[in-house]
């Protein structure tokens, strides 16, 4: 029996791992603590087994793990993209994009729907942060949506399905971990997460429209008292029209100066000009453009503004993620101040959050060095890698499993202790097979997605259930009663947008070059197709083999004339000689002279 437990100590350990996770301790505790329990199992067992190499002066490796994890600068960007979103969200940049968007779209079937859906990419695109986006769209849009006759499932669904849209559109702090865990460039899993983030957002919005024809009473129009800004979508279009065509005259003026770059700085002098001539017309009342657009372009140009700062200087090299985060968070800063929102409670919040998760963050890695230690010493990693490598199907019976064993840890695991539990033991083994990690981290992003919606433990879920109403109350517009919002109505409605998950996780496997783009249209070499001719410069007089007029290697390089420390001399007739001593015109080349090698060369 003891044998039995020598030979298996490493999915004793595991399953142990799992036991002490649905016991519910907490995830860094269960981690270490299982570590250094079964480390003094495993030294104790080692005699018995060749699979455990563990010892008592490896727990002297512990400091310098930790020491690695805290210097660990990649990681830094956690709390930059937190505090960031923690900003924006005290601002009320989440309440002005939803009120603007959704007067919008509201004309029309499921045009909050729509607003919701586009307002949780924007926020995902500068907040990262799933808990702000989903509370703010919770406080903010379900009640409207209620208010107007939205189906409860279908209003808490698409809620907390589009909150959930900051895990994988960048700057995502998932693909900030998943880079880190997979030993990669977080600027490379942000560009390669980026279509597959929008795909996902278009899929959202089909099912938004399919709804709206299949049940239109389940989402129906804003009435025309609703709609506070008024029409004047023509006026919009007409501004953006405008917009278009001044970054194309400045796209084309600073072509000769500035290259590829000015495309980008023609799109900004367009934005910049369209923004500040809303701010005169608003400010000094002129009134040329409705209000509709006056509203739309003062309130959108700020937060896109962010995610090129943020995103753009990233993915053109500018800065790494880790300054993009700086300069996001100072960016936040700017727009609260701006908003007149700045004060010394919500910096002390935006902290205090900040701290909270960063916290939460480096003490389930360093439980996870701890467990690693272990984990590794009874061969673990190798005992995972033949157990997934082994799986029918190679590479597409690899992924198939992989993302069935996350979408069911999701139901009891979020994504942080998925991250750092399961993905180190899959990467190794996905790297063997050959698969790209960048596209293979974006796969389990979004599959991990799915972990904030999978009823019962969905975060996303239980967000909702914290801000929508749990008992009837009375609307203060329209003065009717409003039933409240049950847990069953939020976890059905979730249902729909989980499948649409799984769909996505089906079309990232089907069509990879979603994902693959991000290596950019750069031609690859086989390292087996490189040869290396190393030329010679001599023959025999160097004591080497000679193949025929030159140094014995491959590829000799010569002289005219063959060796040239065997230069014969020239032929006396003046042209028999000339074609085999590389005389030039039947001339007879000039005699080498003589190499004496006991003296220094000569240079005359």
């Amino acid at each position: 029996m003891i044998e039995f437990i020598a030979d298996n100590l490493a999915p004793i350990m595991f399953v142990s791992l799992v036991v002490f996770l649905l016991l519910g301790y907490p995830v860094a505790f269960s981690l270490a603590a299982n570590g250094l329990l079964f480390f003094i199992i495993g030294v104790e067992l080692a005699p018995l087994s060749d699979s455990i190499n563990l010892s008592w002066p490896l727990l002297n490796a512990l400091p310098d793990r930790f020491w690695g994890v805290m210097s660990n600068e990649t990681l830094l960007a956690i709390p930059f993209f937190t505090f960031m979103g923690i900003v924006l969200e005290k601002s009320g940049m989440a309440e002005d994009l939803l009120d603007t968007i959704g007067q919008l779209f509201g004309p029309i079937r499921g045009g909050l729907a729509y607003a919701v859906i586009f307002v949780g990419a924007l926020l995902a695109a500068t907040t990262g942060v799933v808990a702000a986006s989903v509370i703010a769209m919770g406080l903010i849009s379900l009640p409207i949506m209620l208010r107007y006759g939205y189906d409860r499932r279908v209003a808490s669904g698409v809620i907390a399905a589009s909150g959930t849209l900051a895990q994988i559109i960048p700057p995502s702090l998932v693909l900030i971990v998943l880079a880190d865990q997979l030993g990669r460039s977080v600027g490379d899993m942000y560009a390669g997460a980026l279509i597959p983030g929008l795909v996902l957002t278009g899929l959202y919005t089909g099912y938004i429209m399919l709804m709206s024809i299949i049940r239109p009473d389940s989402m129906p129009a804003l009435p025309l008292e609703a709609r506070s800004l008024g029409s004047g979508v023509t006026s919009l279009a007409v501004a953006l029209v405008v917009a278009a065509a001044i970054a194309y005259g400045a796209h084309v003026f600073l072509y000769p100066t500035h290259g590829e770059n000015a495309d980008i700085l023609g799109g900004t002098v367009g934005v910049l000009f369209i923004y500040i001539v809303a701010l005169l017309d608003k400010g000094l009342k002129v009134n040329a453009m409705s209000r509709l657009a006056q509203q739309v372009i003062i309130v959108l140009i700020p937060p896109l503004a962010l995610i090129f700062l943020v995103l753009g200087t990233i993915f053109l090299g500018i800065a790494t993620p880790t300054e993009g985060g700086a300069m996001g968070a100072v960016g936040a800063l700017i727009l609260a101040a701006a908003k007149g929102r700045l004060n010394l409670d919500v910096i002390r919040q935006a902290l205090a959050a900040t701290t909270r998760l960063s916290s939460f963050v480096l003490f389930i890695l360093i439980g996870a060095r701890v467990f690693s230690l272990t984990f590794y010493g009874v061969n673990g990693h190798l005992w995972v890698e033949h157990l997934l490598v082994s799986l029918p199907g190679g590479e597409t019976g690899f992924l198939i499993a992989v993302n069935i064993l996350v979408f069911f840890l999701a139901f009891f695991l979020d994504f942080f202790e998925l991250a750092f539990i399961i993905v180190p033991l899959l990467a190794p083994a996905a790297d063997k097979l050959g698969i790209d990690l960048i596209w293979f981290g974006v796969l389990l992003g979004i599959n991990m997605q799915t972990s904030f919606m999978h009823p019962p433990f969905g975060f996303a879920l239980f967000f909702l259930r914290s801000v929508a109403a749990k008992v009837p109350y009375i609307d203060k517009i329209t003065g009717k009663k409003i039933a409240p919002v049950t847990t069953g109505q939020i976890y059905w409605g979730a249902v729909p947008f989980v499948c649409i998950q799984l769909v996505m996780v089906a079309l990232t496997i089907m069509l990879p070059q979603m994902v693959m783009h991000y290596k950019g249209d750069a031609s690859t070499v086989d390292p087996s197709t490189i040869t290396i001719d190393v030329p010679g410069f001599g023959g025999q007089g160097l004591g080497l083999p000679d193949n025929g007029g030159g140094l014995g290697l491959p590829g000799g390089l010569q002289l005219p004339g063959g060796n040239p420390l065997e230069q014969p001399p020239a032929a006396p007739d003046g042209g028999q000689n000339g074609g085999t001593n590389g005389g030039a015109g039947g001339q007879p080349a000039p005699a080498a002279p003589a190499n004496d090698l006991s003296q220094p060369p000569s240079f005359n």
